[in-house]
């Protein structure tokens, strides 16, 4: 069982720097990469033009979140400097703060330098494909910013994770541990508002993918708001012999699958078919 400190009953609201996002219906985080090595979108919204374009696209189709990334993640992804991730970032975050000034902007990031001159820039959320693991100095700094963070579950880091895919008996029993020990960690640096994320395709095969999918609702004991990100993923698009640009309708399945197990905010590409997605699952409630 979960202990007791760590049961806080936050899975409705998330606080989001004096405004608050609701779970009680599930929301979608529209992802717009400004990185040139994305599989998926790499390379198209490397200008701010385009990137605004797509921002003000995903807001009208109902995005409840805009998560800023300027580091691939994908697998064997190149290593950028924490220089040239903050010179990519910070210009684009400034012009969507000032033409979206009520949009929330979570920042992808696994560095407290990028999270913090970011929300100085106005960012309310940090999304850290690492929870800590990468940047020793995160959770005090996500503490003394008071802001929203995500913490994900991964081994190693983007350039060696495909190395780590290794586990005892259970997956689950060893994500369940791993974020009990994250979330207790945080709470007594004051850390209030959490969003754990499983980290499909992050150290994990895509048997694991599979395993941690059914049995996704598992993770519902932590009792904390939970974000799943599988769009177009590896375990789609290889899984059904198909390229990332043919995914979006494997994407909808998974994503309809997770909903029905828990996932509180759907992080995604395509921002209309998953709302539409979220429509569907609350008439079905």
């Amino acid at each position: 069982m979960i202990s007791q400190k760590v049961k806080l009953h936050q899975k409705q609201v998330l606080n989001d720097v004096g405004r608050l996002l609701d779970f009680s219906s599930p929301q979608v985080m529209g992802i717009l990469n400004v990185t040139p090595d994305s599989f998926y979108d790499g390379g198209r919204y490397h200008t701010i033009n385009r990137a605004l374009k797509q921002c003000a696209r995903m807001l009208q189709e109902g995005a409840a979140v805009i998560d800023l990334g300027a580091y691939s993640s994908r697998p064997g992804a190149r290593f950028i400097s924490e220089e040239e991730e903050i010179k990519r970032i910070l210009p684009l975050l400034k012009v969507i703060k000032k033409e979206f000034p009520n949009a929330v902007i979570s920042i992808d990031t696994f560095r407290a330098l990028v999270a913090e001159l970011s929300v100085q820039e106005g960012a309310q959320m940090i999304n850290d494909i690492s929870a800590g693991e990468l940047d020793s100095t995160m959770f005090a700094t996500v503490a003394r910013l008071k802001v929203s963070y995500i913490l994900m579950h991964m081994k190693g880091n983007p350039q060696t994770m495909c190395e780590y895919a290794q586990y005892g008996e259970d997956i689950l029993v060893e994500l369940y541990s791993y974020f009990v020990r994250k979330i207790e960690q945080l709470r007594k640096l004051g850390v209030v508002d959490l969003i754990i994320d499983p980290g499909f395709g992050f150290a994990k095969t895509l048997e694991q993918n599979y395993e941690l999918l059914n049995r996704l609702d598992a993770l519902n004991e932590l009792n904390l708001p939970m974000l799943v990100g599988v769009s177009r993923k590896t375990m789609i698009y290889k899984l059904l012999g198909i390229t990332p640009t043919e995914a979006l309708n494997g994407t909808t399945v998974i994503h309809t699958m997770a909903l029905l197990k828990g996932a509180n905010l759907l992080r995604v590409h395509d921002v209309k078919p998953a709302v539409e997605a979220v429509r569907i699952f609350n008439q079905l409630k």
